[in-house]
């Protein structure tokens, strides 16, 4: 019944035409197409293909499926669609070493032609880690190219730490549009109910209740043709199959087992399969594919059947499933790796694993990589304690890629335990060397301490190698962290002379960049020039991640020294260089610090644009939330906006198991503003002291130097020793001094607070800096003086827009949050306010915060409730005419 299959679904259909229509127009769109299992997203994407193939400018059509495997195979809707583009691609893609050949060659490829092309990615909430790294590979290259990627996934399944969560909130906000598919309406039920033989119009109500409306839910149910409606469905599915003959049952048994579709050649090779049996199969809804191959209309329906499989009876078939696989050839390891699993059979496992892995390495995907060595070390019992040490280190590796620290921890300390009693003291050395780099992600520096001790005495017993040159640059990074200059400049030393003696490259990058932070944190001309050093490496000799750590250093240390014209530049390089490597833990990393030069000079909305994405980012590491908390919760504070004390406190939470200035600093400062802003300042004094503890041992001119103003802002004494030239000059007492140094770097919000030490003139030329930034907080703060020095005719300011909007919207925000509310996009938005999409991107964002919501649709609801729609915003948008 394919019309009734789509009844109430021509909205969507329009919706996914109209980015057809953007695509063919050379404007690249991507469709999000959610909703829970069954809700009908594959149909809708069928009657969508099937209608275009009646279009005026037909576009070519690829479709690919993320497979339902334990452990899914890389790239598997790529090896889809390459089948359908034919020519060399589906060789290449099987035979590339190397992921940006095999991307560069897919996008190629789906640009080629005078057609437009839509290329639909089925069941990403399955998707592999090289398969979600493809999409945002795409979505970052789709707008000039004239392609529609369409995605479908079930949303409920995607919480915010599914990795394809990560992944759509990273994808170009401009380009995406959202097809949330709904269930289906009591009358449409009612109208299905209509059309099934031998089903009474009473039966619509209950049938709707008991499916909640769910397209294949009501299909199957209808289908089972039982008395009473089915209570899951998995029970309609099992009532279908129970009218099957003995030798379709076996086909369907079989096709249960192999998640997607199972080949004709291999239901041949396992099973009988004769015409009437398969047709028995096509009654109860499996469909026949063109080349052969059985699947089951849904894998809601498969997983169904699977579960009715006996388990002996299923590890025997998994076993000849297997067998059929092996002799054929040319099955890809992931696969067979997930028939020897399910069938027991170790020796395959062992045999496959470790090669699946490997693929999966070279393709980038090293979540499936970590997947495979679990899956080998549950059957590597009888392994030699080396090998098995082995799988373990691989483990690890792939777990610390994949920000997956706990375990990546464990499974070094079993190689470690593995390595030691074979008494392999290099391997042993190794592990504790990353036994420490795990622990200092982890937030326990006191064993990253140990360990990295640890490692130097185990590795100095043996003749000098890389082990022991890694060895010593791990030292200098830890001490560098900590800021104990002295330490990290002699290990780093020791790192830089036996790397260059053993021509490590890698390693040399590495010690250059630790000893090149150190040298500039203390104004050393030559730590640019190291760092610039291990940059130069790093990218000549293709080391990714060296060259993004160099852009870091370079770009935080520049944003940590208010130099911000050069940490405009390395941010811009960095975070660019990243995106094209696909390297996101940098990028968010950078990202954070880009959100702090914005603050810094006086972007406020980009700031919290900026610290937003990352917070909103579900695998943001601790290091890339701090500053974005401290950037948003000062936004927050200074706008006078709520929801300033859950930042401030995790932040917190997250800093002080560091010990490291550079975390524990900026977050004692931002609660001290915070504090010193609502008028009780002595209630930072503590977290202040306890970052100035630090300073003695952890010296830098600027964190230290905005401690000490904030202690003495707050009433406690200040030691401008060792303070930065305009954080000193304001604790001496020379505000004058303090706000031209400030000017002169260009951060207003610095020279605004300098200038409230000053005489009437200096609090006019703050109060004027802060209706400029929008920073109420302090205005209120400067008008107060004014008034207490005596001037009279103090303009009141935005204490009545702030109360009858006490969200804190700005006019600008107000404005767009009333087009929210109409249902328009970024790009109408942008054309009626008379502004570029980015800024209203910018816009949307600080709404969606200061509104504590998650979506546009969240925001206008909020805007609805709150009264900041309809008349309001309407009045506001109607005072621009």
């Amino acid at each position: 019944m394919p019309a009734m299959a789509l009844l109430e679904r021509e909205r969507f259909l329009d919706a996914l035409d109209a980015c057809r229509a953007d695509a063919a127009a050379g404007l690249g769109r991507i469709a999000l197409v959610t909703g829970e299992a069954g809700i009908g997203k594959t149909s809708l994407l069928r009657e969508f293909a099937r209608r275009l193939e009646s279009a005026a400018q037909r576009p070519r059509v690829l479709w690919g499926s993320c497979e339902a495997l334990f452990t899914p195979h890389p790239l598997a809707p790529l090896y889809d669609i390459a089948r359908q583009i034919g020519g060399d691609l589906p060789a290449l893609i099987a035979d590339a070493e190397r992921r940006d050949v095999v991307f560069n060659a897919a996008i190629e490829a789906l640009a080629r032609g005078a057609r437009p092309t839509v290329a639909i990615i089925e069941d990403a909430h399955w998707a592999d880690e090289a398969t979600l790294d493809l999409i945002k590979f795409l979505g970052r290259r789709l707008e000039r190219l004239g392609i529609l990627l369409v995605i479908s996934y079930r949303d409920d399944e995607v919480n915010p730490r599914h990795p394809l969560c990560s992944v759509v909130g990273d994808l170009p906000a401009t380009l995406v549009r959202r097809v949330p598919l709904e269930p289906l309406s009591a009358a449409a039920v009612a109208s299905l109910v209509d059309a099934a033989a031998g089903r009474a119009a009473g039966d619509a109500a209950r049938l709707h209740e008991i499916t909640g409306g769910n397209p294949f839910f009501v299909t199957e149910a209808l289908a089972a043709a039982e008395d009473d409606v089915p209570p899951t469905v998995r029970d309609a599915v099992i009532a279908r199959m129970a009218r099957l003959s003995e030798a379709a049952r076996a086909i369907v048994d079989l096709a249960a087992l192999v998640p997607g579709r199972i080949e004709g050649w291999l239901l041949a090779a396992v099973t009988p399969c004769p015409p009437d049996a398969i047709q028995e199969c096509l009654a109860i809804g499996m469909v026949m594919h063109e080349d052969g191959s059985l699947a089951f209309r849904h894998e809601l329906a498969r997983r169904a059947a699977d579960e009715q499989v006996p388990a002996p009876q299923g590890r025997a078939l998994h076993a000849r499933i297997l067998a059929a696989l092996r002799r054929h050839g040319g099955i890809p390891a992931t696969r067979l790796v997930h028939h020897a699993d399910l069938a027991g059979d170790s020796a395959a496992v062992l045999e496959f694993a470790p090669a699946a892995a490997a693929r999966a390495i070279a393709l980038r995907s090293h979540r499936e990589a970590a997947a495979h060595f679990a899956t080998a070390l549950r059957h590597a019992d009888a392994l030699p304690a080396a090998e098995r040490a082995a799988l373990f280190e691989g483990l690890a590796y792939e777990c610390y890629l994949t920000e997956q620290i706990a375990e990546a921890i464990a499974a070094r300390k079993e190689a470690l335990a593995l390595r030691r009693a074979a008494g392999d003291a290099l391997k042993e050395g190794d592990n504790l060397r990353w036994l420490s780099r795990l622990s200092w992600f982890d937030g326990n520096k006191a064993a990253s301490d140990d360990y990295a001790r640890a490692a130097i005495a185990c590795l100095s017993a043996l003749p000098p190698g890389r082990e022991l040159a890694m060895a010593y640059s791990n030292c200098a990074q830890l001490y560098m962290l900590a800021g104990d200059a002295q330490a990290a400049l002699d290990w780093g030393g020791r790192a830089i002379a036996l790397a260059e003696r053993l021509g490590e490259i890698e390693i040399l990058s590495h010690a250059l960049n630790n000893v090149g932070s150190v040298r500039l944190d203390e104004a050393d001309g030559g730590g640019r020039a190291d760092l610039e050093r291990s940059l130069r490496l790093a990218l000549e000799h293709g080391l990714e991640e060296h060259a993004a750590r160099a852009y870091t250093n370079l770009a935080s240390t520049a944003v940590r020294h208010y130099q911000l014209e050069r940490a405009a530049r390395h941010l811009a390089e960095g975070i660019a260089y990243s995106e094209a490597h696909d390297l996101d833990s940098w990028r968010r990393y950078m990202t954070a610090f880009r959100a702090q030069h914005h603050l810094q000079c006086g972007d406020w909305t980009a700031a919290a644009a900026d610290a937003d994405s990352i917070l909103r980012h579900s695998r943001a590491a601790a290091i890339s939330r701090i500053p974005s908390l401290v950037t948003l919760a000062l936004v927050r504070a200074r706008r006078g906006d709520p929801g300033i004390d859950q930042l401030l406190d995790e932040a917190w939470a997250l800093a002080l198991p560091t010990g490291e200035l550079q975390r524990i600093g900026p977050v004692a400062c931002a609660r001290a503003e915070a504090a010193w802003l609502r008028g009780r300042p002595e209630t930072a004094l503590a977290d202040l002291r306890i970052a100035d503890a630090l300073a003695p041992q952890q010296p830098d001119a600027w964190i230290i130097g905005d401690i000490r103003v904030w202690l003495v802002r707050c009433g406690a004494e200040g030691d401008d020793a060792g303070a930065a030239p305009p954080f000193a000059r304001e604790i001496a007492g020379d505000w004058r001094g303090a706000a031209a140094a400030w000017a002169a770097i260009g951060a207003p919000y610095a020279e605004a607070l300098a200038l409230l030490g000053g005489d009437e003139a200096a609090l006019r030329r703050a109060l004027e800096i802060c209706e400029r930034l929008g920073a109420a907080a302090l205005a209120f703060v400067a008008r107060r003086r004014l008034r207490a020095s005596g001037v009279r005719g103090v303009a009141r300011g935005a204490q009545e827009r702030t109360r009858r909007n006490p969200q804190g919207l700005t006019t600008s925000e107000l404005k767009v949050l009333a087009l929210l509310v109409e249902g328009r996009r970024n790009a109408e938005i942008a054309r009626r306010l008379f502004v570029s999409e980015k800024t209203v991107g910018h816009h949307v964002s600080a709404i969606l915060g200061k509104l504590a919501v998650r979506s546009r649709g969240e925001a206008a609801a909020a805007a609805m409730r709150l009264g900041l729609a309809g008349a309001r915003t309407g009045a506001v948008l109607g005072a621009e005419k």
